[in-house]
């Protein structure tokens, strides 16, 4: 056979290259001849040396390759650009949302300590009010007990008591106080606790002089060891009103005023003086 090869050492070429040359030759060797030389000994005898490569197609086919590759590389950059862009959005969209997270609780927060707020201003202003009607209400109280007629009042202006309610002893027949002493001192001012009727005026044995009084609400009234009495039976009385003066007649040890509230105008239907003022509003 007549085939040279030429002398020299040649990189063995990569497996695309290969498979692609190898094609290339066999398309160079069918359109030279050379596989019908092989099939004719006889008329490979006579062939004309191989072509040279860029004679055969084979930079072609390298040619090809490179733009292939190119191709792959311009797809994989764009690719990778997509990619970054798509983390770029995402980290943006997230940044973004948090974002919108804290400006969500920023406000929440800001609407509760407005509500917070409100609630407590609402409450102070309840609170002034509350206060305002009762400071109204002592006003009122205060005022009635200094206008005569209008509400019950102590019967010795200013006063205090001196013996209680069923205190036990001697000087009385039943053994216990039916009602309370207030300190007065002879000659002071004896007024009517509330409105009402007289419906006794004068001597009331251990009493000395007394008044009784029927009040507005049915109830009554007892005022003992007056020194002078101002009113008579009959006679209508408004709170306030002086009846009397004080003084140490009947059974007495000493200048003071006796007070007993009734639910009849006899002796032995008394109750709680003291109980009796605070229900009608009084300060004992």
């Amino acid at each position: 056979m007549a085939f040279t090869r030429a002398t020299g050492k040649h990189r063995a070429p990569g497996r695309l290259t290969r498979t692609g040359a190898k094609a290339v030759g066999v398309a160079t060797l069918a359109a030279t001849g050379v596989i019908g030389s092989l099939a004719s000994p006889a008329l490979a005898a006579g062939a004309s040396p191989a072509p040279a490569a860029d004679e055969t197609g084979l930079a072609q086919i390298m040619s090809i390759e490179n733009t292939l590759a190119d191709r792959i590389d311009a797809q994989a950059a764009a690719q990778q650009h997509q990619a970054d862009v798509a983390q770029k959005k995402a980290a943006a969209e997230a940044e973004a949302k948090k974002k919108a997270e804290a400006k969500k609780k920023a406000e929440a927060k800001k609407k509760a300590a407005e509500k917070a707020a409100r609630a407590k201003a609402k409450a102070e202003a309840a609170a002034r009010a509350e206060e305002a009607r009762e400071s109204t209400s002592r006003a009122a109280r205060s005022s009635a007990r200094a206008t005569p007629g209008t509400s019950y009042q102590l019967p010795v202006a200013g006063s205090y008591v001196t013996t209680g309610y069923k205190s036990s002893g001697s000087l009385w027949s039943s053994g216990s106080h039916s009602g309370i002493d207030f300190h007065a001192a002879s000659g002071s001012s004896v007024v009517a606790v509330g409105a009402g009727t007289v419906v006794e005026a004068g001597w009331g044995g251990a009493y000395g002089n007394n008044i009784v009084l029927r009040m507005t609400d049915g109830t009554y009234t007892q005022y003992g060891h007056l020194s002078s009495i101002g009113v008579a039976v009959g006679q209508s009385v408004g709170a306030g009103q002086r009846i009397g003066l004080s003084g140490s007649t009947g059974n007495s040890t000493g200048p003071h005023l006796h007070f007993e509230a009734r639910t009849t105008p006899s002796y032995g239907s008394d109750m709680d003086p003291v109980a009796y003022l605070r229900a009608h509003g009084v300060t004992v």
